[in-house]
């Protein structure tokens, strides 16, 4: 349970038994290989761009995709350590079946977000952002808004509804993230992040990873989001912490007998030789040096979650993630729950299908939209 708690906290999810090979060398079955190359964000996104805001230090830059062109505006906040891109599959799935406009950013120091002070990533610092970035795209009289968030990113898209950032919010949606689960969490968060691989010989297998590990599992959705999580740097992928092979990272065993063969340490040798040339990649946030602000991103934030006065939709991994507050919220008909069971916390990568019905029927419901026309719910 304790290893489970980790990743509320930010953006992906331990492994499950069973999900793969207990080998050092995985096997993909006989005859079979996956594909793990990256995918285009232009697959799912009908646009890219750059957003410029005024801060007190000068400019910041925020990467922005987007989708649609006519009615509410579904505002995609990615979890901590990912980017926009987690919302890539999700993004597709939601526009075929309901008229909306997707916009799905990159939150500060993520992805390929530009900002004066990524060091700051207080809720309220987080918060104003995203008042900011609606702000410049369309300035003072915002289309209705439905604000959706998951993990770090759910709770920052709850201290914006309560602050008032966004004038024109119509409703409000948090993807597993829980108050009581994620307190918990913060303990041990530490050693799970240094558990991780510090980096990978290439984005290939760094998708790899993401599948294998558990963090991610939906292929489809980490060859394309995997690219906002990891950068290409010039290190060489012979240093300490690279990950030069899928196992490393997952599954430790027999290593030091490995080690022991004076064979495999020769073809490590030269592997290392040619992985030199190459460049590698490594994690885009350093999510242990957000720390200081992980209380701020949690703490009391069931209360402020049931203080939103816009309807609400609050959607789970797992029922045993719900708190003393939402519990007795959720039964008082004061949110909408559903639990989408068999998925990581990465719910909307992990089915994306499933999140965007569950999205579309709550706002048709409310009135905030229709389905399209020929889409059968």
């Amino acid at each position: 349970m304790e290893k489970q708690l980790h990743l509320s906290l930010l953006a992906s999810r331990p492994p499950v038994a069973g999900g793969f090979q207990s080998s050092s060398k995985m096997k993909m079955g006989p005859g079979r290989k996956r594909d793990f190359s990256p995918l285009p964000w232009s697959q799912y996104f009908e646009t890219m761009e750059d957003v410029e805001v005024e801060n007190e230090n000068g400019k910041d830059i925020f990467r922005i995709y987007c989708s649609g062109a006519h009615g509410p505006v579904l505002l995609l906040l990615h979890g901590g350590g990912h980017s926009a891109l987690s919302w890539a599959v999700f993004s597709a799935v939601i526009c075929s079946r309901i008229n909306c406009r997707v916009v799905a950013m990159d939150l500060r120091a993520h992805g390929d977000t530009k900002v004066k002070n990524p060091e700051d990533l207080s809720a309220d610092t987080m918060a104003k952002d995203i008042g900011k970035v609606v702000e410049a795209l369309y300035g003072e009289n915002p289309p209705p808004i439905m604000i959706t968030g998951h993990s770090m990113g759910g709770a920052i898209a709850v201290h914006t509804a309560v602050a008032n950032h966004i004038r024109s919010l119509l409703g409000l949606c948090v993807i597993d993230v829980v108050e009581g689960t994620a307190m918990d969490a913060l303990n041990s968060m530490q050693n799970f992040l240094r558990s991780r691989p510090k980096s990978f010989k290439s984005l290939e297998n760094a998708i790899e990873w993401s599948v294998k590990s558990g963090q991610i599992r939906n292929l489809e959705s980490a060859r394309v989001s995997m690219g906002g999580q990891v950068k290409k740097c010039e290190e060489s992928s012979s240093s300490p912490g690279i990950s030069n092979s899928i196992g490393e990272g997952i599954i430790e065993e027999d290593e030091e007998e490995e080690a022991e063969d004076e064979s495999t340490n020769k073809r490590m040798k030269e592997d290392d030789q040619e992985l030199k040339k190459e460049s590698v990649f490594t994690w885009r946030v350093e999510l242990s040096k957000t720390e200081k602000y992980w209380d701020g991103w949690f703490r009391g934030l069931s209360a402020l979650f049931l203080t939103c006065p816009m309807p609400k939709l609050l959607l789970l991994a797992g029922v045993d993630r719900l708190d003393k507050d939402l519990t007795i919220g959720q039964m008082q008909g004061k949110f909408q729950m559903q639990v989408l069971p068999q998925c990581g916390h990465a719910v909307h990568e992990d089915a994306p299908e499933k999140v965007a019905d569950a999205l579309a029927t709550f706002m048709v419901r409310h009135k905030f939209t229709d389905f399209k026309e020929g889409y059968l719910c």
